[in-house]
């Protein structure tokens, strides 16, 4: 707490060194490397009225996102939302959770930002989603492809910058949301309340989330060989429940804008206790005695972040400020049971990690003439993480990094757009040695400390670099960008040496790894015009050193092993969307991804990557209706949704058979006066098909993905 309260003052002093003008977003995102819109979605299609003017502001692929999309197609997590879109995808990983990936390429790979604010959890945990609360946001934009040259480090495979910046416009306002899902019980509760008054604004927000075990269309799953029945379809020890809470004071002014914030994210969740070991057959815990309770094992995590965001223009000079503090308190805990040489634990509590981050952004923007808009930044992270509990898989670590850019924006014609950039980055990393608890016999007469991870000290370097150009001509724009982008490597991959229980694997780190480069081409051609609209953007990426986690026919305790190790790769594919205005109430959309990637050189030189991606496809067709009556518009939408069967896997994988299933959405307006209802509706798996996705790891142990499930939701804004 006391660090929390240095933080929130640091904040307040540093809130009046910088100024500027806030419009619906920061005033520095033309700025921004691939942060201007390409693409808006505010409901399952795309327009194209303003379509010219927004692709020609970016030479990569980025999609904006309204919050009537988000609450047309609420599904759950905000990732699952996020699933609609071309080339993002949810890794479910259980429990009502999902982690995102852009183009496969997830965790570590893409990065998460929050009003300009890299979001730093447990990044590398696959068994939890973001600590974000969903209901706060205002605006997305998803960024597809490398953006490293604005966010450094882990952004080879994409952003999604999740904004939270309306700012009021009446003394007194607000919004309150009920929402349920079918398939887990969910039932939840959002709120906001706002004003402004002589330039000072205020915002509140609160989310309270419950849930049970979600069910699944099938009675029984195979561990190991073992079946393991369940009782009515549901995994057992799945529930759990979110409390989010936000505060944000802000002032804005002509050329100065300024805001401080503080929010707070809470969540526990159930592990499903069969995917925790074959040991929970012997436990005493009666885990169908509600579909509600929260069992053993289980897992917590409380996300405080305090952010600042400041905003000063003057003339053709735009400076901006972010700095934030974030507190990641995770817990994992479990029964205390004998695992080899390991004795029965003295308590639950099996992993503890506790994060803190201090970030500091600061970035210019400077018009030199008509032609030529500059931009250039700062940014600055710290790290400090410490683990605790009987399990190890992590170690403690520090991790410092800086960063500087410059990118320019030159304008030939109107029709003719170029830019380029650079940036350097310098990374170091200490990580702390671990011996565990309990002595390891290494002979028949001795036994010592076995040690898991060694002090390490790594230091890396990097200059990256960005080009691109924008063409319009007649109904078409062309766009090409190309770049370097790298990642360095995480703890987890240097220095782990564990079990991981969640997804049925002990890990192996590598101290050696070297950051990773990539070199990647994008494209994007449009043709469009008031009926039609296709949109095709291919990419490929080449990778001199990609790190993945690699599988072994060898076991421990039972479970597999595998180990972090680098090999050339290449990533090839495309995401295409067409849309169809067959007249003024009816449209069609079609979109599609593919993914291919091959390892050049290793041990699984000629194979694919782990959990790599199969192709999808879209078909939706919509009805609108009531569209001349402002404030009381209504769609209705059916959606086909297809999987290919995923043969490209890496021994051991096995094969994934593809699949369908048939989904509906609907939403309807409400105006009275100044007030508004919506009402949407989003039904998924209509016929409760059982499917596997290549990408969980539930599908390891026979787990397939949820049924049939209705969302539900009621918003009203005053």
């Amino acid at each position: 707490m006391k660090k929390a309260l240095s933080a929130f003052v640091l904040s307040l002093v540093c809130m009046a060194m910088f100024a500027g003008n806030h419009l619906s977003k920061p005033l520095l995102s033309k700025a921004k490397e691939g942060v201007d819109s390409s693409i808006v979605m505010q409901d399952v299609t795309v327009l194209g009225n303003r379509e010219k003017d927004l692709q020609m502001r970016s030479s990569v692929n980025t999609i904006s996102i309204g919050k009537q999309f988000l609450q047309n197609n609420f599904a759950g997590s905000l990732m699952q939302t996020l699933s609609n879109i071309p080339g993002v995808k949810a890794m479910s990983i259980g429990s009502g959770q999902s982690k995102p990936t852009i183009r496969g390429l997830g965790f570590n790979r893409m990065v998460v930002t929050e009003d300009g604010i890299k979001h730093e959890g447990q990044q590398w945990g696959d068994d939890h989603g973001l600590e974000i609360d969903q209901f706060a946001i205002d605006h997305i934009e998803v960024v597809k492809g490398p953006a490293a040259l604005l966010y450094g480090s882990d952004a080879i495979g994409g952003v999604i910058n999740l904004y939270s910046n309306y700012i009021p416009t009446k003394k007194f306002q607000g919004g309150v949301l009920l929402f349920g899902r079918s398939n887990n019980e969910s039932l939840g509760l959002s709120a906001r309340l706002q004003g402004i008054m002589n330039h000072i604004y205020w915002k509140v927000n609160t989310t309270l989330i419950d849930y049970a075990d979600y069910k699944v269309p099938t009675n029984s799953i195979q561990y190991y060989s073992y079946d393991i029945p369940l009782k009515d379809q549901r995994l057992r020890n799945t529930a759990g429940f979110e409390r989010d809470g936000s505060v944000t004071i802000g002032y804005k002014g002509y050329n100065f804008h300024t805001e401080l914030k503080l929010t707070d994210s809470y969540s526990k969740s159930g592990f499903f206790a069969n995917a925790h070991g074959l040991e929970v057959r012997l436990s005493s815990i009666d885990y169908d005695k509600s579909r509600r309770d929260i069992d053993l094992p289980y897992q917590s995590v409380n996300h405080l972040k305090v952010m600042s965001h400041t905003v000063y223009q003057q003339g053709a000079l735009a400076l901006e400020a972010n700095l934030a503090y974030q507190n990641n308190h995770r817990k994992e805990l479990s029964e205390p049971i004998s695992h080899g040489y390991m004795p029965t634990p003295p308590n639950t509590l099996e992993r503890e990690f506790k994060k803190d981050t201090y970030t500091a952004n600061i970035m210019m923007r400077l018009a030199l003439n008509e032609q030529h808009m500059l931009s250039a930044g700062i940014n600055g992270e710290y790290q400090h993480n410490r683990r605790n509990g009987w399990g190890f898989i992590i170690p403690d670590f520090e991790t410092t990094s800086f960063g500087a850019y410059a990118f320019d924006r030159y304008t030939i014609k109107k029709d003719l757009i170029v830019n380029a950039g650079v940036r350097y980055d310098h990374v170091t990393t200490n990580i702390h040695s671990y011996n565990d608890w309990f002595k390891t016999p290494i002979n028949t007469t001795d036994s010592v400390y076995k040690q898991r991870s060694q002090d390490l000290h790594r230091s890396f370097n990097s200059l990256t670099w960005s080009a691109g150009i924008n063409y319009a001509t007649g109904n078409w724009i062309l766009k090409a960008n190309i770049g370097k982008s790298f990642r360095v490597p995480i703890p987890k991959e240097l220095g782990t040496d564990g079990i991981n229980y969640h997804i049925f694997r002990y890990e192996k780190g590598n101290p050696t790894l070297n950051p990773e480069e990539s070199y990647q081409l994008d494209l994007g051609l449009r043709w469009g015009n008031d009926k039609v609209t296709v949109q095709f953007d291919p990419y490929l990426n080449y990778f001199p050193n990609y790190i993945y986690m690699n599988p072994t026919p060898n076991y421990y305790e039972g479970l597999q092993w595998y180990y972090y190790t680098q090999s050339r790769v290449i990533r090839s594919g495309f995401e295409l969307q067409a849309n169809w205005k067959i007249c003024p109430f009816l449209s069609a959309e079609v979109k599609g991804e593919y993914l291919y990637a091959e390892q050049l050189s290793g041990e699984k030189k000629g194979y694919t990557l782990p959990f790599s991606t199969p192709w999808s496809a879209d078909m939706t067709l919509k009805y609108d209706y009531c569209q001349q009556k402002v404030g009381n518009e209504g769609f209705v939408a059916l959606n086909f949704h297809v999987v290919g069967r995923q043969n490209n896997i890496v021994p051991p994988e096995k094969p994934t058979p593809g699949y369908y299933t048939l989904n509906l959405s609907a939403g309807k307006d409400f105006a009275f006066g100044d007030k508004k209802l919506h009402l949407s509706l989003n039904a998924e798996n209509l016929l409760n098909r059982k499917y596997y996705d290549h990408t969980s790891f539930y599908r390891l142990i026979d787990v397939p993905e949820p049924g049939r499930n209705v969302a539900l939701m009621v918003g009203f804004d005053f």
